[in-house]
């Protein structure tokens, strides 16, 4: 008699328990966190991101009231599967169904666009394809068609409409928040060029001041951006290559070779490749840019830092630069560092 009745006791435990536990999972699954409070939170997820990682993003936000229901509800109705990278709008007086069908619905989202610092045409173009926002080749083509020159004082039209991708170098890199339901190639592009603008702009005093060619800054930027990666050599380098470029020698820059090439590294071959990017055939510099550089590397070609080295290279590991006065001693640091 004893057992039945502790036996009824713990069934009536577990009933009083799963009763609980389903109030608990309605009330944090269909009440929102805060049904008065409609105020615009923008979240981003993104590509690769977690059901987890996306819960904890929610409820940093106060948007959702557990972590752990919204999991169980999300991939209970096959939601995980379809939620989409990009940033979305929502609020607290949203509940778990309502923030749900937001970020699964491609209409709610924008897309995010990293462009790294260095990556060229064709490269974002690739991002773009990965992202299913275009077809393979379709930014490459809108660059190539590109025709608005008069409406950036930055660019221009003679030096660079002949070129194979012309505005190499202008594409500011930044993270662009995209529509993928409107979106357009000729669009992006126009944001990154006022991008651009923006940021180049506060060096236009010294581009009148000093007289510079802005185009052969940012081809120079540019270089720089994929030969040095460490901030303390920027202006160093930059000093060594203008001096080389100002004395009739050879810039000599492996990146620009790379350029043409289509490579990541460079070989025996390639040394003798003739094409204008080829800064160890050609004295002087190549027609383009070969990267969209950063403005911390557009302003060190603008303030070569002087000094007494004619070589550098850099380590293939850390990325630290090593110089050298003369072409015995730079014999000597490629023997030793490569």
């Amino acid at each position: 008699m004893k057992k039945k009745r502790l036996l009824s006791k713990a069934v009536l435990g577990l009933i009083i328990l799963i009763f609980l536990a389903g109030f608990y999972f309605n009330y944090t699954i269909f009440s929102p966190a805060d049904s008065n409070n409609t105020e615009n939170i923008s979240i981003i997820i993104k590509k690769g991101s977690s059901i987890g990682d996306i819960a904890e993003t929610l409820a940093k936000n106060g948007l959702i009231k557990s972590n752990l229901t919204f999991n169980i509800y999300t991939r209970f109705t096959g939601g995980d599967k379809k939620i989409i990278a990009g940033r979305f709008i929502l609020n607290k007086s949203m509940n778990v169904p309502e923030i749900l069908d937001t970020i699964t619905t491609k209409t709610e989202s924008e897309f995010v666009l990293t462009v790294q610092e260095g990556l060229t045409v064709n490269d974002i173009d690739v991002k773009l394809a990965e992202m299913e926002l275009i077809n393979p080749g379709e930014f490459i083509k809108t660059v190539k068609e590109f025709n608005d020159y008069e409406s950036y004082w930055f660019l221009n039209r003679e030096k660079m409409s002949g070129l194979e991708a012309p505005l190499e170098g202008y594409l500011y890199p930044d993270t662009y928040f995209i529509d993928p339901v409107d979106f357009n190639s000729g669009d992006l592009i126009a944001k990154m060029l006022n991008n651009f603008e923006k940021k180049y702009k506060t060096l236009d005093q010294i581009l009148i001041q000093q007289n510079i060619d802005p185009h052969k800054t940012i081809i120079m930027a540019s270089i720089l951006q994929r030969e040095v990666r460490t901030a303390k050599d920027y202006n160093l380098v930059s000093g060594i290559l203008w001096k080389r470029y100002e004395s009739n020698w050879h810039i000599g820059a492996d990146a620009t070779i790379l350029y043409a090439t289509k490579k990541k590294k460079i070989d025996s071959e390639d040394l003798a490749i003739d094409s204008p990017y080829n800064t160890r055939l050609y004295v002087g510099m190549p027609p383009g840019p070969i990267c969209n550089p950063d403005i911390e590397h557009i302003k060190a070609a603008f303030e070569p830092q002087t000094s007494d080295y004619w070589y550098y290279l850099t380590t293939a590991d850390t990325g630290e630069v090593i110089y050298a006065k003369t072409n015995e001693e730079h014999n000597i640091n490629k023997a030793r560092y490569l």
